[in-house]
């Protein structure tokens, strides 16, 4: 499927990676349909994907797995909330990042990850009873992280 973005264009999606929300998400009910995709020519610095819309050309929200940031990040959700994307074992977590124009205030959601059932391809937003912040900054650690990386490469260079 060839869908329009805003960001990158248009992009063709495998009909195998689009990832269904039936309830949509917050604040967006009626966009339901989404591919997570990346900047190729950016590469996937820091993990950071994108949930397009299929529906909505302008509409994505950049995600990322929220274990990147906060390392013992492992909320309780109610079994009930998930019923809607099938069991399954293989369950991916993200969570949306706020890019204001400081890019020190980046912040991720830690209140309302994306739960997304990689066998059925279905997706639920959940709002956790938990008392994770909305606004959890990430920028320092971001820049920690790829520093971390860059030295890495550096002495396997060596």
């Amino acid at each position: 499927m060839v869908i329009k973005t805003r960001i990158f264009g248009e992009v063709t999606i495998d009909d195998d990676k689009m990832i269904n929300f039936p309830n949509g998400i917050v604040g967006f009910p009626e966009l339901t349909d989404f591919a997570l995709i990346h900047d190729a020519e950016q590469g996937n610095q820091a993990g950071i994907r994108w949930l397009q819309s299929v529906q909505e050309p302008n509409f994505a929200m950049p995600v990322i797995d929220p274990l990147v940031a906060k390392t013992d990040y492992n909320p309780a959700v109610d079994d009930e909330l998930l019923k809607v994307i099938g069991d399954g074992e293989d369950i991916l977590v993200l969570v949306t990042i706020t890019v204001p124009s400081d890019l020190k205030k980046m912040s991720i959601n830690l209140k309302a990850p994306l739960v997304v059932n990689v066998t059925t391809r279905k997706a639920v937003q959940v709002i956790l009873e938990e008392d994770f912040p909305v606004k959890f900054q990430i920028y320092d650690i971001l820049k920690a992280n790829k520093d971390a990386a860059a030295n890495t490469e550096k002495k396997a260079g060596e």
